[in-house]
This record gives structure tokens, C-alpha cells and sequence, in this order.
């Protein structure tokens, strides 16, 4: 263990707030592979798969502005435990109609438009969490190891997800997500910390203020609205060709039980990314990680003309890397060139720009793979990401970002 890693989990809030990650992780990963074969199981079609991941999309981009408000307002690990608390209760919900067989899209649309919503409460929340847990000198490790714990999880999640959902099926799948989220709550529960003073004179502005208040921070920052803008597009192309043509290649060529290996060679490269996050440091991290993330059009790719495990696995593990290299540069940027009092509402931002057409994405890539071919459209989703990384990694602003003078207030 390095010096680094040993030095943040000295820190009782940080340990917490990982074991909390990590568990929660473990079955949420299992949950995108048990839905997208559920969804397949009830109609075959690809079609209704990319409505119902689409629907937690639209939900989740529609309140993440308020879930921003929410978490710079509200203790940050009460919060935590109420949307893990809701998280738990919407997947047992998808899970015990599955298992009943009284699923249908519509009911899967629902409870994904709320699972969708908690979400939006949940990300900013979590990602402001880091810089309250432990000293500005120890973020970028504790961002890593945060990742790694992450990553970790979704390995065994992806891993045993898989084969669960091949031999008992994708019911059993998603209640391991909802006891995941319940046991992910009581460990958020722990983390107690130390509570925001009161505005002075007793009154706080309005939402529309706070939310205004976000965007100027925001928007003043050309660096950070640039990257959410590369996201954007990537996230579509990334997420269409991955969550919903992913296991219509598999089921097509290589296999259910495979798609879950896939997966989680991708994770395995996460966590790899991580490791070298935790070692490599560059002054110019974030430009960096932004060029790096032309290498996600791999897996994309290889899907497209290479639908071969051993090409896949390569492929997936390759993209995670640089995933992840990205990663953990972008918190480290935010959290050290943002005031804290308002991370949350500018982190809300930034998944509201980079998740906003990730529903268009997952809804259109069915319809175009059946009107072009879907080795067609993986292709042309790969073309898509290297050109609007290619973009965003030409911009000034972006190269010249460091993490030299740690945010407060």
C-alpha cells in the first residue's frame, strides 16, 4: 500500500464514505446488464431497451439542477442516505416484477424515471463529498483511491452480475442492486460530518438564485464548459453503442455470459487507470486525460467490425484506462479551482451537459442500427467521439488548467 493511500484512509469519513462507494457499486453494476436483458426477455426488441434506459437518462438530466441546490443546502451525507435509502426501493421494485413476470415497458419506464430522479440527488452530492473527507494535499489520491474502490466493485458486480443473470436470471440481478443501495445507506449513515453554519439572519435565496448562482460559476470557467461540451457528444455515442447495441451483439455472436466479462474488462482498466493516477501526476493532468479519452472509440470499434471476445476484452480494458486517466484529473481540477460552497450545483452542470443527449443517444441508436446495420452505426459512433475529442483537446483553456491553488469557501 502506498504512502499516499494509507495517508487518506486515515481519515474515518473518507474510510466510510469508500466502504459506502464500494458496496453500492458492487450491485449497481450488476443492474445495467440485468435490465438490458430483462427488457430483452419481455419484448426482443432493442427498441423498447433504449426507452426504458432513456427514460432514467431524461429523468435523471431533468433534477440534477435541483439535486445541485439540494446537496449544497442539505448535509451532504444525510443526503447520501436518503437516496440510497430511495435508490433501494425503486430497484426492488423493477426487481420484484421481473421475478413475478408482471413486468412490462411501461412499468419499467416508471420506476426507471424515478430510480432516475434519486440518481440526480445522488451524483453531485457524492462527487462534493471528497474534498469534506479529507486535507486539499491528499484529493488527487483520494479521488484515485475513491476510484478504485469504485472500479473494484464494478468488477465483482459486472463479473458475478453476468453469471447470475445467465443462470438464475435478471431478477435476482437487480434485487442485489436494491440490498446493495440498503447496506450502501447505513454505511453513508456513519459518516457524520461536521454541519455547515446557518445563513446569517436565519434566510437563504431562493432555488432560482442558487441555481443562477451555479451557472455563473460555472459558465465563468471556458475550461470546464468545454470538456462538459466534448462529454456531451461522447456520452451519446459512448452510452448508445455500449448500453443498448452492446448486448445485441453479444446475444447475437458471443453470448450473454461473455457481455458480462466484457464489461468487466473495461472496469478492469478503470482500476488500472486509477493505480496510475495514484503515481503519475502531471501538472497538466486534465488535458492530459481529455486527449486520452479519443482511445473510448476502441471498444466502440472493435464492437462494430471486431465483435470477437478476445479483441473485446483488449478493446474495453484499453478504453477503461484512459476512462479513468480522465477521470480522476476532472474531480481533481473541480474540487481544487471551485469554492466548495457551490461544487455541488457546478458538478450539477457538468453531468446535466454531459448526460443531456445521452437519452437521444440510447433512443436513436436502435432505430438507425436497423436502418443502416449496427456494424454501421458502431462505426459511425466511434468517428463521433475521436472528432469531438479532437476538439475539445485543441482548446487553450483546456491544456493550461492545473491543480496548484486548492478551492475553499
Amino acid at each position: 500500500m502506498s504512502t499516499s493511500t494509507r495517508s487518506v484512509l486515515r481519515h474515518a469519513p473518507f474510510r466510510w464514505l469508500l466502504a459506502a462507494r464500494t458496496v453500492s457499486i458492487v450491485g449497481n453494476a450488476v443492474a445495467p446488464i440485468a435490465l438490458a436483458f430483462a427488457v430483452l426477455d419481455l419484448t426482443g426488441s432493442p427498441v423498447d431497451l433504449g426507452l426504458v434506459v432513456a427514460a432514467r437518462s431524461v429523468a435523471n438530466v431533468a433534477v440534477l439542477l435541483f439535486g445541485g441546490v439540494i446537496a449544497d443546502r442539505l448535509p451532504r451525507d444525510v443526503v447520501l442516505v436518503a437516496t440510497s435509502i430511495g435508490a433501494a426501493l425503486t430497484q426492488a421494485a423493477v426487481a420484484a416484477l421481473v421475478l413475478t413476470g408482471t413486468a412490462t415497458i411501461p412499468l419499467l419506464v416508471v420506476l426507471s424515471v424515478l430510480n432516475g430522479a434519486v440518481a440526480a440527488v445522488s451524483l453531485p452530492t457524492t462527487a462534493a463529498m471528497v474534498p469534506e473527507t479529507v486535507p486539499d494535499s491528499l484529493l488527487r489520491p483520494a479521488n484515485a483511491v475513491i476510484r478504485l474502490g469504485v472500479n473494484g466493485g464494478t468488477i465483482v458486480g459486472a463479473s458475478a452480475g453476468a453469471g447470475l443473470v445467465a443462470v438464475v436470471g435478471a431478477g435476482w440481478g437487480l434485487a442485489v442492486d436494491a440490498l446493495g443501495f440498503a447496506v450502501a445507506a447505513a454505511l453513508y449513515a456513519g459518516i457524520r460530518l461536521p454541519r455547515r453554519p446557518a445563513t446569517p439572519g436565519g434566510t437563504r435565496p431562493s432555488v432560482v438564485a442558487d441555481i443562477r448562482e451555479g451557472w455563473v460559476e460555472f459558465s465563468g470557467r471556458r475550461w470546464v464548459w468545454t470538456v462538459v461540451a466534448q462529454f456531451a457528444v461522447l456520452n451519446a455515442a459512448f452510452v448508445g453503442a455500449t448500453t443498448v447495441l452492446g448486448p445485441v451483439v453479444a446475444d447475437d455472436s458471443f453470448g450473454r455470459a461473455a457481455w458480462g466479462l466484457v464489461v468487466a474488462a473495461q472496469t478492469v482498466g478503470l482500476a488500472l487507470g486509477a493505480l496510475v493516477a495514484l503515481r503519475w501526476r502531471p501538472r497538466h493532468a486534465l488535458g492530459i486525460g481529455v486527449a486520452g479519452m479519443a482511445v473510448a472509440a476502441l471498444p466502440v470499434l472493435a464492437l462494430g467490425i471486431a465483435p470477437a471476445l478476445p479483441t473485446l476484452l483488449v478493446a474495453f480494458a484499453f478504453g477503461g484506462v484512459a476512462i479513468e486517466l480522465f477521470a480522476v484529473a476532472w474531480d481533481h481540477a473541480l474540487q481544487s479551482n471551485v469554492p466548495r460552497s457551490v461544487l455541488s450545483r457546478v458538478y450539477s452542470y457538468d453531468m446535466v451537459g454531459s448526460f443531456v443527449a445521452v437519452p437521444l443517444g440510447e433512443a436513436v441508436v436502435g432505430p438507425v442500427s436497423h436502418a443502416v446495420g449496427t456494424p454501421t452505426t458502431l462505426v459511425g459512433c466511434a468517428v463521433v467521439i475521436v472528432v469531438a475529442t479532437a476538439a475539445a483537446a485543441c482548446t487553450r483553456s483546456v491544456r493550461r488548467v492545473t491543480t496548484d491553488a486548492p478551492a475553499r469557501g
